[in-house]
């Protein structure tokens, strides 16, 4: 089944906007970003390229869509930003704060941090990515990992806003099975913010609504391509391509799922999503109970 589109995918602009799309963004990010750091100023740099990168993809999924239906409304953009700004926002905000005060940072006199940056960049994403797999697996295969992480994959389309849509404790999880990996790598602060940097990138990347086709580099980074695989409503589909960035531990423990020619048709969990955003909060807690329920708003 192909996606339902508007856009004529024979079009110049169409067919250069599926094939060179995800590069061109993902390098001029991190060209602004490389920009910051040579003024010294990487944190406000940082910021100006992912609104550089979300902007992009704003009139992107208007011009280009994977799916025109997934532009109209599900009901889910309050819960969608709500989750962003006070779940993921905060859990990121608190391991800044953590860096801020000494009590987690890198080791700048280590062996790996005196190697080149680019090195410690990719030595960083590998390593990082064993606690981001590990910890995305898991809530995938461990039920009461999964009532948390259902609240993600209970949408009914995917598009950049909701990227940050975590429960917190789905987020806390994957900020602590990734962040002993990175600090133990032994890479610099600069490589750290990095591999930060990129993971932001990459995230609003693969839930786009934007039509891409990224040929090889599904074989090493999570694209849309992948991702919306991930999102599949068939468990037994959805259940691959746990990486965040990289899909070297999906290809090596046999989780690595890639249909070339092939689109997605739905996407969504079986079981039932509260349809507001403070229910939403409190559905692992009482998960059994809406599971039964007859009279309660979902996501439909």
């Amino acid at each position: 089944m192909k996606p339902n589109q508007a856009v004529d995918h024979s079009s110049l602009y169409h067919r250069a906007t599926r094939h060179f799309a995800w590069p061109f963004l993902v390098a001029t990010s991190s060209a602004i970003l490389a920009s910051g750091f040579l003024l010294d100023r990487e944190i406000l740099y940082f910021n100006l390229s992912y609104a550089w990168i979300v902007a992009w993809l704003l009139l992107l999924e208007i011009g280009v869509p994977y799916r025109s239906s997934w532009r109209k409304t599900d009901g889910q953009l309050g819960p969608d930003l709500g989750h962003t700004i006070l779940n993921k926002g905060l859990v990121q905000l608190l391991i800044v704060q953590l860096i801020g005060l000494g009590i987690v940072g890198a080791n700048d006199s280590s062996t790996v941090a005196t190697l080149p940056l680019p090195i410690q960049i990719i030595i960083g994403l590998v390593v990082s990515e064993i606690g981001l797999y590990g910890a995305h697996r898991l809530a995938h295969e461990w039920p009461l990992l999964w009532r948390c992480h259902a609240v993600h994959h209970s949408v009914k389309k995917l598009w950049l806003v909701n990227t940050g849509r975590f429960h917190f404790i789905d987020s806390l999880a994957s900020v602590l099975a990734s962040v002993p990996f990175l600090l133990l790598s032994g890479i610099s602060m600069d490589a750290i913010v990095w591999v930060s940097a990129i993971t932001a990138y990459l995230g609003v990347l693969t839930h786009c609504n934007v039509d891409m086709d990224c040929g090889w580099l599904n074989y090493v980074f999570n694209t849309p391509n992948l991702h919306r695989w991930h999102h599949s409503d068939k468990r037994d589909i959805g259940n691959n391509n746990y990486g965040e960035n990289l899909m070297l531990w999906d290809i090596l423990f046999g989780t690595f799922l890639y249909k070339k020619h092939c689109d997605i048709t739905d996407i969504g969990i079986t079981e039932k999503m509260p349809a507001s955003f403070i229910n939403q909060l409190t559905v692992p807690f009482r998960w059994s109970k809406v599971q039964s329920s007859t009279d309660l708003e979902v996501i439909k």
